[in-house]
């Protein structure tokens, strides 16, 4: 349990051995915690009706990012491993004299 969450739950034990119902240290726990996270979106822009659609294009984007990095790095290992074979190719070629066989 976090430390917020433990202090939460050591005020509430405190309220209600003072005499508040449980039922409304609850309602009132869960009313001041969709305060600050509305508080929270607002800071960071994040409220108004165009806020989903915000939030939907950068999913977007991050997923677009993370699939051309995987496709960049995937290119990468596929010419590495072309170079590799093309040079196992021209050893073996020089290897079994084949290219003096062409030139001669």
């Amino acid at each position: 349990m976090s430390d917020n969450a433990a202090m939460l739950a050591q005020l509430m034990r405190q309220a209600e051995q003072e005499g508040a119902a449980l039922v409304t240290l609850r309602a009132l726990a869960e009313e001041a915690s969709e305060v600050g996270a509305e508080r929270a979106l607002s800071l960071l822009g994040l409220t108004g009706t165009a806020a989903r659609r915000d939030m939907d294009e950068l999913r977007e984007l991050l997923q677009a990012w993370r699939d051309a990095k995987k496709s960049a790095w995937q290119a990468v290992v596929t010419w590495f491993v072309r170079i590799g074979l093309a040079a196992l190719v021209a050893g073996m070629a020089v290897k079994l004299g084949l290219l003096e066989r062409l030139a001669g």
